[in-house]
C-alpha cells in the first residue's frame, strides 16, 4: 500500500537516502552528510514542502517543492524541484500519487499553480507530467548563470 506523508526533521533520516540517489541519478557524488545538512536546512526554516511516499512502510520516494511567486500574475506558486522514486519500486504508481499531492497542495495554498522542470532524455519523467497534464513550455527560454 502506498502512503504518502510531510517531509519532517522527525523522519529526516529516511529520507537521505532517497535524496542521496536522486543526486547521484543527476550526476553528483554521493554526499550523505550534506545531504543531511542541505535538507534539515530547509525542513528547519521550512524553506520548501517535502512530500515522502511510502510503499508497504519502506520510504520509496519524495518530492520536494519550493515556494516562488509570479510579478505577471500577482501570485503565489511552487517550483516542484524534485521528485524521485527508487528503482525498485517504479511503475508502481507512486510517482502519480506524489503528483496528485503536489498538486493538490498547490491548490490547497491557493497558489497559482506548479512549475517544475527535467532533463530532455528523461522521458520517463516527461510521459508522466505529460499525463497528468503538465503542458511543455514553448513560448519561453530558460537561461541559467553558474557561480
Amino acid at each position: 500500500m502506498i502512503k504518502i506523508k510531510n517531509g519532517t526533521t522527525e523522519n529526516l533520516d529516511e529520507l537521505i537516502e532517497l535524496f542521496d540517489q536522486y543526486r547521484q541519478f543527476y550526476k553528483q557524488n554521493s554526499d550523505k552528510k550534506q545531504a543531511k545538512s542541505f535538507l534539515f536546512e530547509r525542513l528547519n526554516n521550512q524553506d520548501s514542502m517535502i512530500y515522502i511516499a511510502y510503499l508497504n512502510d519502506k520510504p520509496v520516494g519524495f518530492t520536494q517543492l519550493f515556494p516562488s511567486f509570479s510579478s505577471v500574475s500577482m501570485e503565489k506558486m511552487w517550483i516542484l524541484n524534485d521528485l524521485y522514486i527508487a528503482p525498485s519500486a517504479r511503475k508502481k504508481g507512486i510517482a502519480d500519487e506524489l503528483m496528485k499531492t503536489a498538486i493538490n497542495f498547490s491548490k490547497e495554498t491557493n497558489s497559482k499553480g506548479l512549475r517544475l522542470e527535467t532533463s530532455s532524455d528523461n522521458y520517463p519523467a516527461q510521459q508522466l507530467y505529460e499525463k497528468i497534464g503538465f503542458k511543455r513550455e514553448t513560448e519561453y527560454f530558460y537561461f541559467y548563470s553558474t557561480r
